[in-house]
């Protein structure tokens, strides 16, 4: 468009102007149109490829020994939480009709050693949460980590010697981890160690203890992020940690790996699988749903989580929308369903809008 034109409209009114580019797009002799389907909310909504549900939704949780609840600076808006609170929090959840939570535990230091023996004890306070919870609201379901980080002194999610992890022996130490969780009444044992041949192990412990039953929830494809060191602090490991996880996690660079690692867990026995992070994969959430067509569910984890509510909070941007759109996201990568710090949260939206509509 010339300058002279452009100086013409800009002496017109508005009207004049729509008028004229109506007309203009009127001989453009278009028979597709996109927006037309997307020119009224009623319309956008009858098109829609993805919904997001309360259905879709897991929330994790973290406990603490004793009565008060603590504040996890680098998460804000989220807790550690005592055993009657988090039983609390599992009534609200129920109340919001989310379908299963995560727990993880935040281990007095004292009893943190190189083996993560306190892992199998079945008095621990992840066994006595999920206790508590299963007396209090059967109904939900409870998901557990089998995983020694938050139990060794070294922060690491296996046994070490000589400076290296130790896959088989580790294995042993979580197939113990998980009958004691499932004797606890756990729902779904998740390990998410990454130590080879770990689902295998523990299918047949379980299935040999009469808890074939408990489901497996696998995270088959976890990377070696920079995005979980809110969850380390939440969970006390950060200050512990030694080295790197680089040995067992996986390398962010590969994606076919990934693919190897989910097709062995399944083929151990696996009835879902997860990828962590979330966000930053959501390549991996595509393909392996597109792969496989089982189960699938992503981990939308803490440093993800930080980083919308940090920026809510200071009013960068707005969070509940920054939110839904992130968990959309993952609906239209593929997943089944999202572990969020936001269950709660987006639960409540879901519900509103259910009973507006």
């Amino acid at each position: 468009m010339s300058f002279k034109v452009v100086s013409s409209l800009a002496r017109r009114s508005p009207a004049a102007i729509g008028a004229e580019t109506s007309a203009e797009g009127a001989s453009l002799g278009l028979v597709k149109r996109p927006r037309r389907n997307r020119r009224t909310e009623w319309a956008r909504r009858l098109v829609r490829e993805n919904v997001l549900t309360i259905d879709d939704l897991i929330w994790p949780l973290f406990v603490i020994e004793g009565k008060e609840r603590q504040t996890i600076a680098s998460m804000p808006g989220v807790e550690r939480l005592s055993v009657d609170d988090v039983v609390r929090e599992v009534e609200r959840a129920a109340s919001l009709d989310i379908p299963a939570i995560a727990l993880f535990p935040y281990i007095d230091p004292a009893l943190r050693d190189a083996g993560g023996t306190e892992a199998m004890n079945p008095h621990n306070l992840l066994c006595r949460t999920v206790r508590a919870i299963k007396a209090a609201v059967p109904e939900v379901g409870v998901i557990t980590d089998v995983a020694l980080d938050p139990y060794t002194s070294h922060g690491h999610d296996g046994l070490i010697a000589d400076g290296q992890i130790l896959n088989d022996e580790t294995v042993a130490v979580l197939v113990e981890q998980a009958l004691t969780l499932a004797d606890a009444g756990a729902d779904v044992i998740a390990p998410s160690d990454m130590m080879d041949g770990r689902v295998g192990a523990i299918r047949a412990a379980l299935d040999g203890a009469s808890f074939d039953h408990v489901q497996i929830m696998a995270y088959a494809a976890k990377y070696a992020s920079a995005f979980y060191g809110p969850f380390r602090d939440a969970i006390g490991s950060n200050t512990t940690l030694v080295g790197d996880k680089r040995t067992y996690q996986m390398d962010p660079a590969n994606g076919d790996e990934a693919l190897r690692e989910v097709a062995l867990d399944l083929e151990e026995g696996a009835d879902m699988v997860m990828i962590k992070p979330g966000l930053p994969y959501l390549d991996i959430v595509h393909r392996v749903k597109e792969a496989f067509g089982v189960p699938t569910f992503a981990y939308q984890v803490s440093g993800e989580y930080a980083m919308i509510e940090g920026a809510a909070r200071n009013g960068w941007i707005s969070g509940d929308k920054a939110m839904m759109e992130s968990l959309i996201a993952f609906k239209r990568a593929g997943a089944d369903g999202v572990l969020t710090y936001f269950a709660p949260r987006a639960a409540a939206l879901l519900k509103g809008d259910r009973a507006g509509g």
